[in-house]
């Protein structure tokens, strides 16, 4: 309302949008709420987190292939310690197999040990008779029974023997009474004998004396030859 002239002039104010005041604007508006900021400003993001997150993606993106090639290793790993541990247990079976117990055959083959003993039983008892007239055929029965250092022993001592056989009219006749084999190989064995030997001169009385040797004799052609003879 305004004075013209004296007069009042009533000037209508027709209604309408209230004028925008940008103070009051300011003042009105909203702030944004405190997660969305965090949301929206990237400066405020933990760094610790995005490593972390980073850390996350790098593994979950390993290269295809990785979980095969460690899977081979495992198994190769565990193949290559059975293997080791196999080989363990052989040699260890192979050196109780290998003991001078189990490997003594006099022990556990009763068949080899009693054909062992045979033969050996039967050589002596032939190249230690003898009589004045057959020197010859004990001396030939050496050759075939007797070998090594067993074969020039005897041959040595043959010649003395030969010549008292004939003079003295001499017959020797030897007995086994027992022979032990202490130790059996699949080719040499070692004995225990015991020997009884009869001396007969002419017109005197027998007499008999007790002997005991250690005797080694090797397989040979299919018979146990006796090689090394030890009086004891």
């Amino acid at each position: 309302m305004r004075r013209q002239g004296g007069a009042t002039a009533v000037t209508t104010v027709t209604e309408g949008p209230a004028a925008e005041d940008p103070i009051a604007e300011a003042l009105t508006t909203e702030e944004p709420a405190a997660e969305d900021l965090a949301t929206e400003d990237p400066a405020t993001e933990d760094p610790a987190t995005d490593e972390t997150a980073t850390d996350e993606t790098v593994l979950d993106e390993a290269p295809p292939g990785t979980g095969h090639r460690r899977l081979r290793f495992v198994v190769w790993t565990l193949v290559v310690a059975l293997l080791v541990a196999g080989g363990g247990l052989f040699v260890m079976g192979r050196q109780l197999r290998d003991t001078p117990a189990t490997s003594n055959a006099a022990l556990t083959d009763s068949e080899a040990t009693s054909r062992v003993a045979g033969d050996v039983t039967n050589a002596l008892g032939k190249v230690f008779s003898y009589s004045p007239s057959a020197t010859a055929v004990t001396k030939e029965s050496a050759k075939q029974l007797l070998a090594g250092k067993a074969l020039q022993q005897y041959a040595a001592l043959f010649g003395q023997v030969e010549k008292q056989a004939a003079d003295q009219k001499l017959t020797l006749t030897t007995h086994v009474v027992r022979a032990g084999v202490t130790r059996l190989t699949h080719d040499s064995a070692h004995l225990l004998v015991f020997l009884d030997q009869v001396y007969e001169r002419r017109g005197k009385t027998a007499s008999t004396a007790a002997a005991q040797l250690s005797v080694t004799a090797q397989l040979r052609d299919g018979r146990w030859t006796i090689v090394e003879i030890t009086s004891r």
